[in-house]
């Protein structure tokens, strides 16, 4: 009797070697698509997006590149996934940890043609991964120096491959002088960015204090010291009739002007409730209309309207207070303080400053360029030196760059693989093959002889406690410690535990079942 199908028609399935090599291709496809904006010397993509409202990203951040893609194939998808959580946790690698798990698969499907079982593969690279982790934690020591010139040379490392790159002096001062504002927090929140086209990146600056981007309206007072502030998120619009189709009929204009009296009284109590919690500046994320506006300038009061939600949250933690939307418990309401708020230019645009903030480590950094993409590109290289940054103010683990920790790694795990009994050593081998092709896309990417660079770091390195690294400015070998190239330990163990668990999730794959696409019924 024949065995019945489980499964749909239109639904497929592929077992063993096709599922697998289906897996490494989706895989190995992606990392090659970022796989050239590696680097200081890294290139750009732009991304289109089509249909209506056509915007053009223009970046070199993997992260970006790969959010935008939509794929099919389920390998790929993971290698997107573990961008996205390297983005999240530590800000930056996102590209290194795609191009490493990228070649880790690329290794194993050569051991899986080999006729290697995908199992002791896995064995072998975990084995390598925690060597790798053991040899970083204990190098590291080694080369601790002045904290604030450490986190310096961090974050001229990370801009060095964004557009930033020109100006990271003046960029990675800012962002080391925001995050250390933090006082080891890494709450990013209290770091605002503001973007404003016009003049160069050179003229970006830090500014203590919070800036929100809006004006201050006609007959307002224009400078508030010390200033109690509520900051709330309700209708300041006349208070009509707001049911969806109702009528109100009347039999002459006198009772026309009696609703609109009633209205006006209406609004004129909301306002006198809000007044009554002592306040000098009322923050509202939706509209005030003219009356209510009025009643404020008469009180003397700073009413800022359509402030956007981000910014009014950010607002009230900075100052301390807390979004309200009811207004008839004064006591229950948490106001916001700050001792100066002002009217600044910037460019030429007025927004509001809140100096002396509840939360001394807020800060803003404006950026300025030429362009809204240039100006795109720069908020997204400064979030990621701010995010790594923040990381290892927790960690302060530090390690040289420019494929520095790749070499050690990957000459301790040589060591390794050739003490291992068995298969599993392949498998370390092929780990230490993987890392290595970090350095060789960096040499690639600046239109350097890679083969001929990794040989000569290579044979550095088999010298005592050597500090080479691939200086792409030059062209050649240099020492880190001398070129200031460090980058954070954090960043390296993330992308090596992520790359190394994505390796292992695609290679435990021996089949692929696709679902049949669920067919609109049709009614009667």
């Amino acid at each position: 009797m024949a065995i019945e199908r489980i499964l749909k028609d239109d639904a497929s399935e592929e077992k063993g070697e096709r599922a697998r090599m289906a897996s490494f291709v989706g895989a190995m496809a992606i990392a090659d698509l970022v796989k050239t904006t590696l680097g200081p010397k890294g290139m750009d993509k732009i991304l289109q997006s089509t249909g209506r409202g056509q915007s053009v990203t223009v970046t070199n951040d993997g992260a970006t590149i790969l959010k935008s893609l939509h794929i099919d194939n389920p390998a790929a998808k993971v290698l997107v996934d573990i961008s996205k959580v390297q983005d999240d946790e530590v800000g930056d690698g996102t590209t290194s940890v795609v191009v490493l798990a990228g070649e880790l698969l690329r290794e194993a499907e050569k051991l899986v043609a080999s006729k290697i079982h995908p199992m002791t593969i896995i064995a072998g690279l975990l084995r390598a991964f925690h060597h790798c982790i053991w040899v970083l934690s204990s190098v590291h020591d080694q080369i601790a120096e002045k904290f604030k010139m450490d986190l310096m040379k961090i974050a001229k490392t990370t801009l060095s491959s964004k557009i930033l790159s020109q100006d990271k002096e003046h960029f990675a001062k800012l962002a080391v002088d925001a995050v250390l504002r933090l006082k080891g927090s890494t709450n990013l929140e209290s770091i605002q960015i503001i973007k404003k086209p016009g003049g160069s990146l050179k003229d970006s600056f830090l500014d203590e204090g919070f800036i929100l981007d809006k004006k201050i309206g006609i007959g307002q007072p224009k400078r508030i010291e010390n200033a109690n502030i509520l900051v709330a998120n309700t209708a300041m619009d006349t208070d009509k009739v707001k049911i969806y189709g109702a009528r109100v009929r009347v039999d002459s204009m006198a009772k026309v002007a009696d609703i609109e009296a009633a209205e006006k009284q209406k609004m004129r109590e909301k306002v006198d409730k809000i007044l009554a919690h002592g306040i000098n500046c009322f923050v509202n994320r939706q509209l005030i209309y003219n009356f209510p506006e009025e009643l404020f300038a008469n009180a003397g009061v700073l009413a800022i309207e359509h402030a956007d939600f981000d910014g009014i949250e950010r607002l009230a933690l900075v100052t301390g207070g807390e979004i309200a939307s009811t207004f008839d418990n004064p006591e229950s309401v948490k106001l916001g303080h700050c001792k100066l708020i002002e009217e600044i230019m910037i460019g030429e645009d007025k927004l509001i400053k809140f100096s002396g903030v509840e939360m001394g480590q807020a800060c803003t950094v404006v950026l300025r360029g030429a362009s809204h993409h240039v100006l795109d590109e720069a908020e997204r290289s400064l979030h990621d030196a701010l995010c790594v940054l923040s990381q290892t103010v927790n960690d302060s683990r530090v390690l040289f760059g420019g494929g520095w920790p790749e070499m050690v790694m990957a000459k301790a795990v040589d060591e390794l693989a050739r003490t291992t009994p068995g298969k599993r050593s392949h498998a370390i081998e092929a780990f230490s093959k993987a890392l290595v092709a970090i350095p060789t896309t960096i040499a690639d990417n600046a239109g350097l002889d890679s083969a001929e660079l990794v040989a000569r770091l290579r044979a550095e390195h088999n010298k005592e406690e050597s500090n080479a690294g691939i200086d792409v400015i030059s062209g050649s070998v240099g020492d880190m410690s001398e070129l200031g190239i460090s980058e954070a330990f954090k960043v390296k163990q993330a992308v090596l535990l992520s790359a190394t668990e994505a390796a292992e999730m695609i290679l435990r794959v021996d089949e692929i079942i696709t679902c049949a696409p669920r067919r609109r019924e049709d009614r009667m």
